[in-house]
Parts: structure tokens; C-alpha cells; sequence
């Protein structure tokens, strides 16, 4: 799952639905991407940076770490 991007984008108040529309992707094909079963395109990953005016490294977790389970 990609953990700081849930955080990121509920700390803004924005659904699943807001940002797959954002992207132009369905939102269960946003949802997928989200909770890891499928993978952000890079220019998924600049798009949703922008947005935030973040990196993305502040955003999106590599795939090694983004299916892991966030710990306290």
C-alpha cells in the first residue's frame, strides 16, 4: 500500500474518486494502485506530486516497501 499518499491525500480531504479523476483512471483502477495491486505510470506519480506540491519521494514508497504494513 502506498501509505504516505492515503495520508497525504485524506490530510486534504480528497477521496479515491477525486484523484482518480485527476489521473483520468477509473477509481477502482486508482484504488488498485493505492493498495499496491497495481503500480502508479510516472507520469501518474508527477501528476499526483503536483498536485501537492510535494516530491515524490515524499509521496510514493518503492514497491519493496509499499506492501508492507506501517508500524507506530
Amino acid at each position: 500500500m502506498q501509505w504516505n499518499l492515503i495520508r497525504i491525500r485524506k490530510e486534504h480531504k480528497e477521496t479515491q474518486s477525486e484523484l482518480a479523476k485527476l489521473l483520468d483512471i477509473s477509481t477502482e483502477g486508482y484504488r488498485f494502485k493505492e493498495n499496491g495491486k497495481n503500480q502508479f505510470k510516472s507520469d501518474e506519480m508527477f501528476l499526483i506530486a503536483e498536485h501537492y506540491g510535494l516530491g515524490i519521494s515524499e509521496i510514493f514508497l518503492p514497491s519493496e516497501y509499499a506492501n508492507r504494513k506501517q508500524t507506530a
